[in-house]
């Protein structure tokens, strides 16, 4: 038992317990501001959601919008716990605070659905157009029949994730990872090692293979 205890990360425990404070002040103030059953403890989930949508932007395109949500999430979850310090009267709150509660709900679905749409578009903006093919040399002259055709320069990988992948070819996350784990496309290291790329282009033509295979 001993040995099992000294291989748990004493950071992951005090982020499990902060998290759990953090729920609980949060859900503690919508029930003050009015909102009671499971509209008080919707609030603290839409918080931590729309703060874990923006860090993960953040680390992996990062942007002024990621770093926007990201903050006002935050601020809701930080000036939950100030709130239930005791410098707010929880019996009798002011109105402002319950204007603010009523008003997350819409404040956090623009946030989410922006952030959303963003990291698809990101993957669509990011194939580079196809080079065009150089101009033939007319034929003719001895020099040009004989000589060999130039080498197109290889095109750079358009790296992305599992995810951003199955969201520009309409497919599941899972299809794509099988790909990936078959061989049928190569796996590219990301910055972790939680984080394997493959190629968005690789996809495109193996998938365009499979459709067109009996």
């Amino acid at each position: 038992m001993l040995k099992k205890l000294r291989h748990v990360d004493p950071i992951l425990i005090q982020a499990v317990i902060a998290a759990a404070l953090s729920f609980a002040h949060i859900h503690d103030v919508a029930e003050t501001a009015g909102q009671t059953g499971w509209k008080a403890w919707a609030y603290p989930v839409s918080v931590d959601v729309l703060l874990a949508v923006a860090w993960k932007m953040m680390r992996t395109r990062g942007g002024v919008a990621a770093w926007f949500w990201f903050l006002v999430a935050m601020a809701a979850s930080l000036g939950a716990n100030v709130a239930t310090s005791g410098v707010m009267n929880m019996a009798n709150p002011p109105g402002w605070v319950r204007v603010v509660v009523a008003g997350w709900p819409a404040v956090a679905f623009l946030g989410g659905t922006l952030l959303v749409h963003r990291r698809k578009d990101a993957v669509v903006d990011e194939v580079p157009e196809e080079p065009q093919a150089p101009a033939e040399e007319p034929a003719g002259t001895p020099e040009a029949e004989g000589a060999p055709e130039p080498l197109k320069p290889p095109q750079p990988p358009v790296l992305v994730t599992y995810r951003e992948a199955a969201d520009a070819l309409r497919v599941s996350e899972g299809t794509v990872r099988g790909w990936a784990h078959r061989g049928q496309v190569s796996k590219h290291p990301g910055h972790t090692p939680s984080t394997v790329r493959v190629d968005l282009r690789e996809c495109r033509t193996y998938q365009a293979g499979q459709l067109v295979s009996p």
